[in-house]
């Protein structure tokens, strides 16, 4: 049997096993609206999946006045917050996590949200039990598309990146993995779409964590299982 000791899956949280994507992206919306800055939500749509250290720039232009920078950050964060209450998992998180670490594979969140959001989305999912690790902002200097958080996930969880999976919703989160050579699974629950995720370089795209699961014994996470 294959020792698992340094083999498991990393995890994004937002959009791939809560459903918050969308919430992000009214938040960034209105928090834009404050500051009279009229910028359309499919495009911030396309941008979630980025830290509040680059969708700014992502969005207005890198040459942008950035006086009131922090404050629409702010501003999104209150916002998102007033919705930690009604969050809920998407299709299938838990059981999908479980049966993972079921395998004998580390199971690790590769988050980039603040502490305190990152224990409502852990209380959401409802799985710490199954948990190698979990990252939060703290643990980056740069958010995705950089590596960092996905760095700081493999030295906390002890994982080789030989050895691991990273399971993704947004480019941002594919590209980020790219940069250290892990495969990326693409989800589409985040919404964007399988053919996106695969052109970013995705090694295969499920419609959500349900139907990763069902699937997961012809899937890079069970070719884990032989390494």
């Amino acid at each position: 049997m294959a020792d698992h000791a340094r083999a498991g899956v990393l995890f994004d949280v937002d959009g791939t096993l809560v459903d918050t994507t969308y919430l992000h992206t009214v938040a960034w919306w209105e928090a834009l609206r404050l500051e009279d800055r009229d910028v359309p939500m499919a495009e911030i749509h396309r941008a979630i999946g980025m830290g509040s250290d680059k969708i700014l720039d992502h969005l207005l232009g890198e040459d942008h006045d950035t006086t009131h920078d922090d404050r629409m950050t702010a501003a999104h964060d209150t916002l998102y917050a007033t919705w930690w209450e009604r969050l809920r998992p998407l299709p299938g998180a838990a059981d999908l996590l479980r049966a993972v670490a079921g395998r004998g594979l580390k199971v690790v969140l590769a988050s980039s949200a603040k502490d305190r959001e990152l224990a409502v989305l852990r209380r959401v999912l409802g799985a710490d039990d199954v948990l190698a690790a979990a990252t939060s902002s703290a643990d980056a200097d740069e958010s995705k598309p950089a590596p960092d958080i996905l760095q700081a996930a493999l030295e906390q969880s002890g994982v080789d990146p030989d050895r691991c999976v990273f399971v993704g919703d947004s480019v941002w989160d594919v590209r980020a993995a790219a940069k250290l050579d892990i495969a990326c699974i693409g989800l589409a629950c985040g919404g964007t779409s399988a053919a996106e995720l695969i052109d970013a370089g995705a090694v295969a795209t499920y419609r959500d964590p349900a139907d990763l699961h069902v699937a997961l014994d012809g899937s890079a996470i069970a070719r884990l299982d032989r390494r």
